[in-house]
């Protein structure tokens, strides 16, 4: 369906979960800096908050995948619904972690217990609305050329989306004025909750009366909707698949490395790159192009896209970055502008990698389908079962970078009044993050390129339209 300027609706309808980018990336990208320089949160505090939320971040994703395929709720069976009704509250979830609970002391218990619930709420919310977004993008597009369809309006709407780090760094100085980071958060999240309803309202699915096929199939389950049996079965059908193992260890060092650059960029250039050299508002720009490029990328590589397939792209992308890390730990920290260059680079790269996964994840919901002879694609549930292995990374990176920053005196720097012999605490400091944003991309590449090799479904963008 069309409608004016050859604008397809069902994609444009889609698109505006843009909504959920422009709040992740706020998120993500401010949260572990709020707590750890604003909020004085411990060590201890906050590796239990990640420990608490890996746990719960595994759990409530292939849960959530299991009801939304398999309820006979509608707002969880119809993925319009389940946007739509969830986008609200997922905005509120949003607001959690900036606007502490009281005056934090140093090492606060309720710092921490802040920490838990806003990293769960929001992770739960997000799970429930992007899970069903993501079964959308397998069920309203059957084909690869339709599929880039929805990848390229969404990824026009995501570049609108991810202004929002940029904006929020000019307007709060880089959250060094938080009354006014306080108040561009709350209109963000009023303007995201709007766009998402718009996608639950309009957007459409080849499977729209998937509720009523579900009262009348059981989905290889014999003992109701809910049955452990059939969760487990349903589960060990889809693990077993070479490529979606391939595609899930990938994926696992690739949301490493994503929550890295996301939750330290801005602490590493803080402390690698002189003020004098980049200064507050160039600065801005650059995290903020870490954010708004990588759409341009994936925009950019569109026919690319259609001629080399999206497994030829990710697998060189993954050289780039192992190639890049390597020359820029040859050249050392000393040069500057390079270094920027280097760490923004390197973000765009596995940013837009990363929002062309979608497209390997529907290729393998479609080989099941096919394989099992199913009636309805379980696409909530291979995506669910994608994250209970892909998500423990994201606290699994900010757990393993501060215990090696403390180790060489990133705690004391910063909470220890004085600053006791600050000139080699900052060169050892220096060394750890320099090797930290060398090393790390260039290992995570190396087992990269191992895992996605062997990944089979190569051609899809060859396959003839049905």
């Amino acid at each position: 369906m069309k409608i004016l300027w050859g604008i397809h609706a069902n994609a444009l309808a889609y698109s505006m979960t843009l909504g959920a980018g422009m709040m992740n990336s706020i998120f993500n990208f401010y949260y572990v800096k709020l707590f750890l320089n604003r909020y004085k949160i411990s060590e201890t505090g906050f590796h239990v908050a990640q420990v608490v939320f890996m746990v719960w971040n595994a759990v409530n994703d292939p849960l959530f995948g299991y009801i939304q395929d398999n309820s006979r709720l509608k707002c969880c069976t119809r993925r319009q619904f389940s946007i739509l009704y969830g986008a609200p509250l997922y905005g509120l979830a949003f607001l959690l972690p900036w606007f502490p609970w009281r005056l934090y002391g140093e090492g606060d218990w309720l710092c921490s217990l802040h920490l838990i619930v806003a990293l769960c709420a929001f992770d739960g919310l997000l799970t429930f609305v992007l899970l069903a977004q993501c079964a959308l993008f397998t069920e309203s597009c059957p084909r690869h050329d339709s599929r880039l369809r929805l990848i390229k309006y969404s990824q026009v709407a995501t570049l609108l989306g991810s202004t929002s780090v940029l904006f929020c760094g000019l307007i709060s100085d880089n959250m060094e004025n938080f009354g006014y980071f306080q108040v561009f958060v709350v209109l963000i999240a009023a303007l995201a909750t709007a766009c998402m309803c718009c996608t639950g309202k309009y957007s459409t699915s080849q499977y729209e009366q998937r509720e009523g096929h579900m009262e009348d199939a059981n989905l290889e389950n014999g003992n109701g909707a809910f049955s452990l049996a059939s969760v487990v079965s349903l589960t060990k059908q889809i693990m077993t698949e070479k490529n979606f193992l391939c595609f899930v260890t990938m994926n696992f060092f690739q949301v490493f490395h994503l929550a890295f650059y996301n939750n330290f960029m801005m602490i590493f250039a803080d402390n690698l790159i002189p003020k004098d050299v980049l200064s507050s508002s160039v600065r801005s720009v650059m995290y903020g192009a870490g954010f708004i490029c990588p759409q341009c990328l994936v925009l950019l590589s569109h026919a690319w896209l259609k001629k080399f397939g999206y497994y030829r792209i990710i697998l060189f992308s993954f050289y780039y970055e192992g190639v890049a890390a390597a020359v820029m730990c040859l050249l050392g920290q000393e040069h500057h502008y390079l270094l920027a260059f280097y760490v923004t680079t390197n973000m765009v790269i596995v940013q837009a990698s990363f929002s062309l996964f979608n497209l390997p994840l529907a290729d393998i919901v479609d080989a099941d389908l096919i394989k099992h002879k199913r009636r309805l694609p379980l696409s909530s549930m291979v995506f669910g079962t994608n994250a209970l292995f892909t998500k423990p990374a994201q606290s699994l990176a900010p757990m393993v970078v501060l215990t090696i920053l403390n180790h060489y005196g990133y705690y004391n720097l910063n909470n220890v009044p004085g600053r006791p012999d600050i000139s080699r605490s900052f060169l050892d400091l220096h060394d750890a993050m320099f090797y930290l944003v060398c090393l790390v991309p260039f290992c995570i590449a190396f087992l990269q390129i191992l895992t996605w090799t062997p990944f089979s479904i190569q051609n899809s963008h060859l396959a003839s339209p049905q």
